[in-house]
């Protein structure tokens, strides 16, 4: 049960790689069933590999040829050249087209940006190492066994997996999965299984046995350590093949073997769930947990060349952009093959997914104990590809019990085993199993990864406790998605098919905070599963049905994929309350509904529909009061992938990537709800600082920020504080040069040295923010415990305060300053250190009696993911004085008070790394500033409300082909969207024409300025025709958006019509 924490196994993912046996009852002989032999011996192919070397690469091509005709097309393209070479991969899949080929380039940048130029390549990336670890769990008891691992033959695993000096190579992944393992945040008290039913009873597998199903004529590939091909436990192995470059097919740790068993045992004492099915057995991983990306593409090649049914995949990481891997997977499920992968083990942490599994198009397995709570190991939800643009997907799809599973042994026997990874297994079998009830003339026209799917989470059952983004659709239930495939016809669904925020906690974070008018969109992102076909797209744009007149009052824009493929594609709901429902306090329900359409299937002759329905049930509020809504900073945070970014505590030397989100619904999720309870609104914004209204909120909170920011941002800020009002909270984190520099590391995958693109948050771009009110953080690294206000706190790698202004409010305390000597690691461990007074927190009114400030030099006491000691009352305190002005006497004692400037000489503030290159992370260098689908409708695509742009651009998301812009004195082309203008003062008259066909055009007025009026409809504007109004424009930053419609379908809904400056 391996669950690979993705890409580049960094310098610590670490983990104690073992496994901790919770051995069966010993037995003297195997039982009956166990020594059956299997009659037809499995296909053994598996040469020896010659060892990885330094420089290779894997070069995509964009079509599948067999090796020899790759080889001889790179010879003609580049003739004599030297410094590459082409590598001989002998193994299953060398008899069959591939579409890559393994290269030992030079270190060549030239000649590597010449191969990714030819016309048949696809693509040049370096060949991942995968270093991972089984994802089982790592709980109590870790030291029961004198060996952690079953392994026979192997080498002491010694620190595999630990956060040593050195970096291990290869690709991160999460932790094994071995008996007992946590992570730190509990223990757990075991619980023996030998009088406990199987879990193949717990799941009422018998009842399918009696009428004669047990996965019969199923391919069952297992990607894992690999399979003994007389183990007594299996009677259908019937291929065994080796991608590593080691000289054998045996499993010689133990965990291939186990997940076999889970799925297809035949032992009585651990049975499987389908003992029939067919085995594959792909040994990808060597004894010493390592694997390429060559091996596995080579294998899923081979395995999409065999016709495998299933595949389960036990193992995972947080690399969710490592392509050439993203991409076979896409492939694999496009040819039917239904992939079952582990979520991961790094819960109870959020934001935690590990891919393949956070994939929608594979299905992704949680765990549970036996009393139905998430197991503690259980990564949580949501998916962080979408961010900050978007919003995560939920995920887990499904959960099944994964602690204290009963599984197959080595050579034979039974142990126990907790972990993801085994949670995996218990779904691929339940798999296997009901695939084998469906007829077998029609068993692939109706079964593939989206059908498989919705039989699934469709007949599960969703647990009392954990919410969706723990649990996905619930504890999985064999029975009743058995009695979901007897009738199953091709269709298509959504996931999930409701959304109540009155369903609390399941459909948390909704249900914590209701929609209100002037709120930043809440955005919602559902998973269309195609059932129907590989390929499909939604015929037209989905609508809204509310269910009484009060409906009327939510206004959608839908975003959604254009294809939907392979078998899966997303739709996301981006929600306002409408200016007139300000006073509104109540429901709105009704439902969203489109059609998906694909090609028809083989012997039809029409194209296959199916109508969707998601339900919705919103609760309202009246708008709160400005001074209880808070705006997150979304849009500036950075995170692994793709770069380098280091965590945030140097203490946590098992998690050196900062991958987690840093969003208030996946490591913030704890300082969200303290939030709530407090009686705050948190609205969050993923667009640069130009895309809110600052007179709608009390206080902007910008925590763990690691990107740059425009200049704009930069200026609006000010005027925000000290015109407008707004309240300001800023918690940083450490950033050092030269501790950056000691974590430097050559990463073997993307032949490169890896260094951090800054520290825990980017200092010298929050002091270029924090400039204009004269505040300014240090570069010190400080950690240690501390009292204020009567509370107890930790400051975890925190970082100094060293400019401030007269008047404002300073609290120093004493800190061990870690900021020099040895490597990060060495210097987090040593002892003795010299302690230094240094100023950590700072309060500011500005003058005037307008806005309000509060800075804070450590961010870990908000984050979930490695706190030590929560600081959420000091958080309450200082938005208590950012929005209300309450001033807490302990805050803001006199002895505090500054009577002339903090000032340190500004040479001496931390600058920007000149070796480092954050382009390709960054979200603002290099890009243009503009406002997302996450803003407010009426700044989609503009500078903001303090900025104009005037740019023909299509913007990622929204539906219309592109938005027209042009003079108000010509006649605008509306043929193909909307048109947008900038007129002049006064009453300006927009003249529309049609040329094709009929148009019905819509006039929705937006207003910043809370000047309420309509300008109605415009009603059957005819081919040829032509039609004009007035727009009145006395104020400024007036603007409408107009909505068209052709043939019912919305198209470019957005323009702006913007008064003089």
């Amino acid at each position: 049960m391996f669950f690979l924490t993705s890409q580049i196994r960094l310098i610590a993912v670490t983990v104690v790689l073992t496994i901790l046996l919770l051995l069966s009852p010993p037995l003297d002989r195997p039982a009956e069933s166990s020594r059956a032999q299997n009659p037809n011996p499995p296909r053994d192919r598996g040469l020896k590999l010659q060892d990885f070397v330094k420089n290779r690469y894997i070069v995509r091509f964009k079509k599948y040829r067999h090796g020899r005709e790759h080889k001889l097309a790179m010879e003609e393209q580049l003739g004599a050249k030297k410094g590459w070479k082409w590598i001989e991969r002998n193994n299953a899949a060398s008899a069959y087209p591939t579409d890559f080929g393994l290269l030992e380039l030079q270190d060549d940048r030239g000649l590597i940006e010449e191969i990714g130029k030819l016309g048949f390549v696809k693509d040049v990336s370096a060949e991942a190492r995968y270093s991972r670890g089984l994802l089982f769990d790592n709980g109590e008891n870790a030291g029961d066994a004198g060996n952690y691992f079953e392994a026979e033959g192997v080498e002491d695993q010694g620190n595999i997996g630990g956060f040593g000096e050195k970096k291990r190579p290869g690709k991160i992944f999460t932790s094994m999965s071995y008996e007992g393992a946590g992570n730190g945040s509990h223990s757990w008290s075991r619980q023996l299984l030998f009088q406990r039913s199987q879990i193949t009873s717990m799941f009422g597998a018998e009842k399918l046995w009696a009428k004669g199903f047990r996965g019969s004529k199923i391919k069952m590939a297992i990607f894992d350590t690999g399979i003994r091909a007389d183990h007594p436990h299996f009677r259908n192995i019937k291929e065994r093949t080796n991608w590593t470059n080691e000289d054998t097919l045996n499993d010689n740790l133990g965990h291939g073997t186990f997940v076999a068993g889970v799925i297809a045992s035949q032992d009585m004492q651990c049975l499987g769930f389908s003992p029939d099915s067919e085995i594959y057995a792909f040994r990808v991983f060597t004894d010493a947990q390592v694997s390429y990306t060559s091996w596995f593409l080579d294998a899923f090649n081979y395995a999409i060349a065999t016709g495998i049914n299933v595949l389960n995949l036990s193992i995972g990481g947080p690399d969710y952009l490592d392509r050439p891997f993203v991409e076979k997977v896409w492939e694999i499920t496009a040819n039917k093959i239904i992939m079952v992968s582990a979520i991961g083990n790094d819960g109870p942490l959020y934001g935690t997914l590990n891919n393949p599994a956070d994939q929608s198009d594979v299905i992704g397995v949680g765990g549970i104990d036996y009393n139905d709570h998430i197991a503690s190991f259980s990564s949580r939800g949501m998916s962080t590809w979408e961010i900050p643009h978007g919003y995560g997907r939920v995920k887990p799809d499904i959960v099944a019990y994964g602690r204290d599973i009963m599984g197959s042994k080595i050579s034979t026997g039974c142990k126990s085993l907790s972990g993801t990874s085994v949670a995996s297994p218990v779904v691929a079998g339940v798999v296997c199993l009901l695939a084998s009830v469906i007829p077998e003339d029609i068993r692939w026209d109706i079964l593939n990864p989206a059908s498989m799917k919705q039989a699934l989470v469709e007949g599960a059952a969703k647990l009392g406790g954990p919410n969706m983004f723990e649990q996905g659709a619930g504890r999985l239930d064999l029975l009743e998605s058995y009695e979901i495939l007897l009738k199953y016809r091709p269709r298509a669904s959504i996931l999930p098919s409701v959304l109540d925020f009155t369903d609390c906690p399941y459909t948390w974070p909704f249900c914590r905070q209701p929609l209100y008018a002037g709120a930043m969109p809440v955005i919602f992102n559902a998973t269309i599963l195609n059932g129907m076909g590989v390929t499909g797209r939604v015929e037209s744009e989905p609508a809204w049905h509310p269910f009484d007149e009060v409906g009327n009052l939510l206004n959608i824009y839908f975003t959604y994929s254009d294809v939907i493929w392979p078998w899966t594609g997303y739709l996301a709901l981006h929600m306002q309350i409408k200016d007139e429902g300000a006073q509104f306090s109540g429901l709105i329900e009704g439902n969203v509904t489109f059609t998906v359409v694909s090609p028809p299937a083989k012997g039809e002759n029409t194209p296959r529909r199916s109508v969707c329905t998601l339900s919705l049930k919103l609760q309202v509020i009246t708008t709160p009061p400005r001074s209880q809504r808070i705006l997150w900073d979304q849009f500036h945070s950075v995170r692994y992938p793709p770069g380098y970014i280091p965590r945030d505590s140097l203490d946590v030397k098992n998690d050196i990537l900062d991958w987690h989100g840093d969003h208030p619904h996946t490591n913030f999720h704890g300082m969200f709800d303290m939030l709530r309870d407090a009686g705050y609104y948190m609205e969050i914004l993923g667009s640069p600082l130009t895309c809110f209204d600052a007179s709608q909120y009390g206080t902007l909170l910008m925590v763990d920020l690691e990107d740059e920011f425009f200049q704009e941002e930069i200026d609006k800020l000010e005027k925000d504080v000290k015109v407008h009002d707004l309240g300001l909270v800023v918690f940083g984190d450490w950033y050092n040069v030269e501790t950056m520099v000691k974590m430097k590391f050559f990463d073997d995958n993307t032949r490169s040295w890896w260094t951090p693109a800054t520290g825990g948050a980017n200092i010298p771009a929050l002091n270029d923010l924090l400039k204009p009110f004269g505040i300014a953080f240090g570069d010190t690294l400080l950690n240690g415990a501390f009292f204020l206000a009567g509370e107890r706190s930790h400051y975890a790698s925190g970082t100094d305060i060293a400019e401030f202004p007269e008047g404002g409010f300073i609290h120093n305390f004493s800190f061990q300053d870690k900021s020099v000597g040895g490597t990060t690691q060495n210097v987090i461990q040593a002892s003795g250190l010299a302690k230094v007074e240094s100023s950590v927190l700072g309060v500011l009114e500005m003058g005037g009696g307008t806005g309000r400030i509060a800075v804070y030099g450590d961010s870990n006491c908000l984050d979930s993911s490695h706190m030590v000691i929560n600081c959420y009352w000091l958080l309450r305190k200082l938005l208590g004085f950012t929005s209300q002005n309450i001033q807490d006497p302990m805050i803001f004692s006199a002895s505090n008070r500054l009577a002339s400037p903090l000032i340190r000489n500004e040479a001496s503030f931390p600058g920007r790394r000149e070796d480092v290159n954050i382009t390709s992370y960054s979200s603002v260098i290099n890009h243009d500033l503009m406002c997302m689908n996450d803003a407010r409708f009426e700044v989609w695509g503009t500078k903001g409300y303090d900025e104009q742009t005037w740019r023909n651009r299509k913007l990622p998301g929204i539906p219309s082909p592109f938005i027209i812009r042009q003079p108000m004195t010509s006649k605008p082309d509306i043929s193909q969207g909307i048109v947008s203008a900038r007129p002049a003062t006064g009453n300006t008259k927009l003249n529309l024409t049609a040329k094709e066909e009929t148009y019905h055009f819509e006039i929705n007025p937006f207003n910043a300025t809370k000047d309420v009026f309509g300008l109605g409809q415009i009603q059957g504007l005819e081919q040829g025709g032509n039609q004009s109004f007035e727009i009145p424009l006395s104020k400024r930053n007036i603007s409408r958006s107009i909505s068209s419609r052709k043939h019912h379908t919305k198209m470019d809904v957005l323009g702006w019509l913007n008064g003089d400056e």
